[in-house]
């Protein structure tokens, strides 16, 4: 995208920038009121006028929605997958993706050996981007983005032995830190690596795993701290050298994937991610009898048939009751042995 700046005329939002084929200046009045929608305005506006006359292309919308999601998690999603994603499609115009297309990319990912839900989640980004720039009128209309079938869910839980033995092969500090607040807590990772102190009050053992006034998000509780974990709080926040719980260096943790992967390895253990840790916690505390609707708090499901669906099989009460309506005393005439005769019948 060319170099421009943005200032203020009479009052108003400008975007300036030099024509790259006469060198002259050229200025764009805004609508905008402020300097962040001014400078969303200005940068979709300089996109739409280097789209070629097809129509801007997917790598030009990808860069501009990355650019749009800031410093949220979608935007690393975002360059992390375009590395794969750009080279096959980035060419293409945005409004003329075709289903073929889709088909292709699918079937180039599959003979890569990438799984089902890899291959979702890079369609993913290419519908939200696409959706984006049909949103904020950089194209016209959004094509339709066939995606892949869904593959089998994933169900790996951890027994109590394996779990033992994943925190025993956590060798350092911050890695057996974080599978400690995944267990205990059952939050997703990308909160817990995102979690400060500021969140953890000590004196009441409370973690708010929601950051500010932002409201809920996706698994983001209000929970108590077990003794299991207040064990381990204390020592951990007077030695560190930031605001945040799970740090390496004096620096906040981005991934954890190296560390927990050598835990798992010196642990011995079948292949698990960090995300199986949750499913894990929600397990056991179905396990031993926790109600449904209390394990979707702690688990922050805004809807317990979620819960439900996921973790009512592992219930010690999991349809007793509907089982228990099928019993029968087993009549007389139908326990026999080859060769016996059957009351009032024939024999085999």
């Amino acid at each position: 995208m060319r170099d421009y700046r943005i200032g203020r005329l009479k009052g108003r939002f400008v975007v300036m920038w030099n024509d790259p084929i006469t060198g002259s200046r050229r200025r764009y009045r805004l609508a905008a009121d402020t300097s962040k929608e001014a400078e969303r305005e200005a940068r979709d506006l300089i996109l739409q006028l280097e789209a070629p006359a097809a129509g801007s292309t997917v790598a030009q919308i990808w860069d501009a929605y990355q650019v749009e999601m800031g410093t949220r998690r979608q935007a690393r999603k975002l360059a992390q997958v375009g590395k794969n994603l750009l080279p096959l499609l980035g060419h293409l115009t945005a409004e003329t993706i075709s289903n073929d297309d889709c088909r292709s990319y699918v079937a180039k990912r599959r003979k890569d050996g990438r799984k089902a839900a890899t291959i979702r989640t890079e369609m993913g980004c290419l519908r939200a981007s696409v959706l984006w720039a049909e949103k904020v009128r950089i194209i016209n209309r959004a094509p339709t983005i066939e995606m892949p079938p869904a593959g089998q869910p994933r169900e790996r839980y951890l027994d109590r032995t394996e779990f033992a033995a994943l925190m025993d092969g956590a060798s350092d500090p911050h890695i057996r830190l974080v599978i400690l607040l995944m267990y205990t807590t059952a939050g997703r990772i990308g909160a817990l690596l995102e979690l400060e102190w500021s969140q953890v009050d000590l004196n009441r053992r409370i973690i708010r795993l929601a950051k500010g006034d932002i409201g809920p998000r996706k698994g983001r509780a209000t929970l108590p701290i077990n003794d299991t974990l207040m064990a381990a709080l204390p020592a951990a926040k007077a030695a560190s050298l930031s605001g945040y719980v799970v740090e390496w260096g004096g620096k906040p943790v981005k991934s954890i994937k190296t560390g927990f992967n050598a835990a798992v390895k010196r642990a011995g253990i079948d292949h698990c991610t960090p995300h199986d840790i949750r499913r894990t916690a929600g397990r056991f505390m179905v396990e031993d009898g926790v109600p449904i609707e209390e394990v979707a708090q702690f688990l922050g499901h805004t809807n317990p048939s979620v819960t439900r669906s996921t973790y009512a099989k592992f219930s010690p009460s999991y349809l007793r009751r509907a089982a228990g309506s099928l019993e029968f005393k087993t009549p007389t005439s139908v326990q026999r042995t080859r060769g016996q005769t059957l009351k009032g019948g024939a024999s085999d």
